[in-house]
Order: structure tokens, then sequence, then C-alpha cells
């Protein structure tokens, strides 16, 4: 005897799809759903619908964006002549919300990681070299503090050395509100090594 109707199911597998959710959340989303009223769910799938219909990549930046170039690569205030390279667009998200950073972005679209087949090619790193033609004066460099987007770093220093451009990576080091007793080896030798003048 079905104890679960096929609706129920389906939507449980589709939840479950997406990143961080596990089963026993996604059925909690799909039972929580079911109660909502009618004009709700209409809302949220109008909301996923538009993702796919309104929202593309920037043609300059690759960032997402639902005008083409996006607001930040046109807007006349951002100094065109930084350009800080991220892995994904959640990390133009990340930056942004310092409100510490007023040059531009490209994102990369992931980073090198040869275990899972991912190499230059996959990236948007032909892009960014064309970019650098033009009146850059800086490279950020601003990939994850992993494997992985350490290896994209390295890869990118050396392609953009030869050409005369300031490459700088971000900092990585003790979070903030952090105990030096709980952080971990690599993360506090970078702190010692990134420290600044008082």
């Amino acid at each position: 005897m079905e104890y679960i109707a096929d609706a129920i199911k389906i939507a449980i597998e589709e939840f479950a799809k997406l990143p961080g959710i596990g089963r026993k959340t996604a059925q909690r989303l799909v039972f929580f759903l079911i109660k909502r009223k009618p004009e709700e769910l209409e809302a949220l799938a109008q909301a996923i619908r538009s993702l796919k219909d309104r929202v593309r990549y920037c043609s300059v930046c690759y960032n997402l964006t639902e005008t083409d170039p996006c607001g930040i690569c046109s807007h006349p205030g951002r100094d065109a002549r930084m350009i800080c390279v991220v892995e994904e667009p959640n990390d133009v998200v990340a930056i942004e919300k310092t409100h510490e950073f007023k040059g531009v972005y490209h994102v990369l679209g992931g980073a090198l990681s040869p275990l899972e087949g991912i190499g230059p090619d996959d990236l948007r790193i032909k892009e960014l070299l064309q970019r650098l033609q033009g009146n850059v004066e800086e490279v950020i460099i601003a990939t994850n503090a992993n494997a992985e987007g350490e290896a994209t770093a390295v890869y990118l220093s050396k392609l953009i050395k030869p050409m005369g451009i300031r490459i700088t990576r971000i900092a990585h080091g003790v979070p903030v509100g952090g105990d030096l007793e709980f952080t971990d080896e690599v993360t506090l030798a970078r702190a010692l090594t990134g420290r600044t003048e008082m």
C-alpha cells in the first residue's frame, strides 16, 4: 500500500536535488508548501520560472544579470582598471555586501579541479585575458582558500604576471571573533604571513 502520493514523492525528489537539501529537509519543505495558499505557491512558481526567463550572464564579467552589461559593469562610478576575479556569482554578492570594493568583477564559473575534469578551457580564463588587454592596472584574485582555489590563483598569476599588471590575492586568516586556540595551523600561518602594519 502506498503511504505517500506520487506528486509528493516527485516534489521531494526534486527538492532533494538542491545543494544542501537532504531528503528530510526536502520532505519538510514539501509539506510546508502543501499548507500554503494557492496564490503563494503560484508566486513561488513564477519566481522560479522567471529565473530562467529573465536572468542571464553578463557579456563582460559573466555575473548573473537581467540587463547586459550588468549594473556593475555599466556603472560609471566603478573603477574598470581594477578587476576582482571570483569563482562564482555568489562570490560577487559576498564581496559587494562589504561595500569596500569599487572596481569590477570577472566570474570564472568555477575553479581548476583536475580530479573533477575541470581544466583551464572549462573556465572563463580566455575571456579574462582578453579583458586585460585594455586599461587594467590590478587584478585581485579572490578564489576560495581551498586546493582548487589556490591552484586557480597560481595558474592565473603565471598567466597575468608577464603582462605587467599588478596581481594581488585577497588575505586569508583568523576570522573576526575567532579564538586562536581553535584556529587550524594553515589558517594561522596565513594570518601571520599576511599581517599588516598598525
